[in-house]
């Protein structure tokens, strides 16, 4: 049975381990190793996604199955490079891992997204996509994400195309 909760700071180890492996599993064949080992060690290692638990800009939301944490959303300020509304927030990583995929996970973690942007004054939500993500692309654009831009997303020294997307709320 597949559970939610808020993410606790005890969580930062097994959650950082299943960041690392939903990030590989989705995108790890289009990089170097060094640029993705870079990479998922400044995203998801001890100073990275875990230490965020702790940070009161930061809220974390788990789904588990059992005690296995089979995905996440991460919501924050916005730290995008430009001008952006004071009420705006960012959802700034969004995980389901493969055998999750299309179980109604994904759903869950947006809607409890929405209403945690709702309930803390945000008038907008952004986040940023691969460009080649079609399946991302095709989920945030059901919820009303429209394209507003492009950003250069750094994996170690590979440079990615990103589009920014934003959700009035």
């Amino acid at each position: 049975m597949i559970t939610y909760r808020d993410a606790r700071a005890i969580d930062g180890p097994k959650l950082g381990a299943m960041a690392r492996q939903s990030f590989t599993e989705t995108f790890g064949t289009l990089y170097r190793a060094s640029d993705l080992a870079a990479f998922l060690d400044e995203a998801f290692g001890p100073n990275g996604l875990p230490a965020q638990l702790s940070d009161p800009d930061f809220a974390v939301r788990l789904a588990l199955d059992g005690e296995e944490i089979i995905g996440f959303v991460k919501m924050g300020p916005v730290t995008f490079p430009g001008e952006w509304r004071p009420d705006a927030i960012e959802l700034y990583q969004f995980y389901v891992l493969a055998p999750w995929q299309g179980q109604g996970v994904s759903q869950e973690l947006m809607a409890w997204s929405l209403e945690h942007s709702r309930s803390h004054g945000a008038k907008e939500v952004i986040l940023s996509v691969y460009v080649d993500n079609a399946r991302a692309r095709r989920f945030y654009e059901r919820y009303g994400f429209e394209e507003i831009g492009r950003y250069a997303f750094r994996v170690g020294e590979t440079l990615d195309d990103d589009r920014l997307m934003r959700l009035i709320l």
